[in-house]
């Protein structure tokens, strides 16, 4: 008889990039960013900073999961940050210690609750959100 497999479903937003991740346990051991092996995730900061966040939450129980995670929308530096979010999320879900969710609370705090910041919205009588023209009197 097989084994009882677990999934885990997790999100992370940053801007309006939004990732959806799930975990499957047991597995093969990958991790896939839409449908791109980890490895191979392009451009190469993006990988490494989403590779922080697995050697900071690293557990020997991750080496027998298959992490799958889906983002759309925002640039690629937003998306990076809602995959570190989402993986976070999923990590801390799986594992389940205080250990876990502390190591991430001293690394990074935006990394288990996300960055609320967005971009202010243009306004009229300027070309950017604060940029006005300029008057002169004379």
């Amino acid at each position: 008889m097989s084994e009882k497999v677990k999934i885990i479903q997790s999100s992370g937003k940053r801007k309006t990039a939004i990732a959806r991740a799930t975990l499957r346990h047991p597995a093969k051991g990958q991790i896939k960013i839409n449908n791109v092996p980890l490895h191979l995730y392009e451009p190469e900061l993006a990988r490494l900073r989403i590779q922080e966040v697995l050697e900071i939450g690293y557990h020997p129980k991750l080496d027998k999961c298959d992490i799958s995670i889906k983002v759309k929308g925002g640039g690629i530096m937003g998306q990076t940050d809602a995959v570190r979010i989402a993986l976070a999320r999923i990590i801390t879900k799986f594992i389940g210690t205080k250990t876990v969710e502390q190591a991430f609370r001293e690394y990074q705090d935006t990394l288990l609750s996300g960055d609320s910041r967005r971009t202010e919205p243009k306004k009229f009588g300027g070309k950017k959100a604060r940029a006005r023209r300029q008057k002169s009197f004379r």
